[in-house]
């Protein structure tokens, strides 16, 4: 990008200085975990640090994460928070979304995507563009949909996916509310087709593919995912890609933090101290700051 300069030498101080929000891309692969360590990696040599170790969780010289999982299948944006940043990614997990997703027609796997096992097979033949296009008005709106078993989302506080690995059963999480507030057919060449689908937080587009093979009399799975939005952050405007994984680009794309809840009420607090009004012990403040 024309006027960004690679900073060779920078700090680990003005790495620390970093608060907010901004997104990289996400290959298609690697966990959303281990894109995340990528990238702190990235920056932690940057700022000088020697043999940096991404994943350690005590004492972190870097504090970083990540908002809306991605499946080591799907690729596109994943938002980012550092420092005081990492505190809004909650806001980001309740936005808008959008994925562009192909899928094949007649089978059905156990992780509802291509990486998993076939456990079903049926005929795809009398679907047409037009029956699926009709079926899909079922599927926008205000709907209710049963998350996958394949899942970030936990049991026992551990997830899933990770459960049903070790070849443990686990039982379907009960059907949720979720929003789809666009849902369109993009391209049809059977047994393939690709959706645009607009959701919010908390939906599955697997799970979608899934029911829509099942409400079509046949079976699909997930081939291919990208999401190409979420929140504020669109695939084309505003990923990183891994080789502008830099102080100089982060501090360019980062969305700064609003100002912390907790410092405004200090700041309010903080006036002119009448005679009559105890003065706090440095223990005490010392107390109230530590987090």
């Amino acid at each position: 990008m024309a006027g960004v300069t690679t900073v060779s030498n920078c700090s680990l101080s003005k790495l620390q200085s970093l608060h907010g929000i901004f997104a990289i891309y996400k290959k298609q692969g690697p966990t959303s975990a281990d894109v995340l360590n990528a990238l702190k990696m990235a920056l932690l040599k940057e700022a000088g640090v020697a043999n940096p170790n991404p994943r350690k969780r005590k004492k972190q010289a870097l504090k970083i994460g990540h908002g809306g999982t991605l499946d080591s299948n799907a690729s596109g944006v994943l938002v980012v928070g550092i420092g005081d940043g990492t505190k809004m990614l909650t806001t980001m997990l309740a936005g808008s979304k959008k994925y562009t997703a192909v899928a094949e027609l007649g089978k059905a796997t156990d992780s509802l995507d291509v990486t998993g096992n076939v456990v079903e097979e049926k005929n795809f033949d009398h679907i047409t563009k037009e029956t699926l296009e009709e079926k899909l008005k079922d599927y926008t709106g205000e709907i209710m949909q049963v998350p996958p078993l394949y899942s970030a989302l936990k049991k026992d506080g551990k997830r899933m996916s990770v459960l049903l690995k070790q070849g443990q059963e686990v039982e379907a999480k009960p059907a949720r509310p979720v929003t789809v507030y666009s849902l369109s057919l993009q391209d049809f060449s059977p047994p393939l087709f690709t959706l645009d689908v607009e959701c919010g937080g908390g939906f599955y587009v697997r799970s979608l593919i899934d029911d829509l093979g099942k409400a079509l009399s046949s079976c699909a799975h997930i081939k291919e995912l990208t999401r190409t939005k979420q929140g504020q952050f669109t695939l084309e405007e505003h990923a990183l890609r891994e080789d502008r994984w830099m102080l100089a680009h982060v501090s360019q794309a980062l969305q700064p933090c609003p100002e912390p809840p907790e410092k405004q009420t200090n700041a309010k607090k903080a006036k002119p101290k009448d005679k009559h009004t105890p003065s706090k012990s440095k223990g005490d403040d010392e107390k109230q700051s530590s987090e």
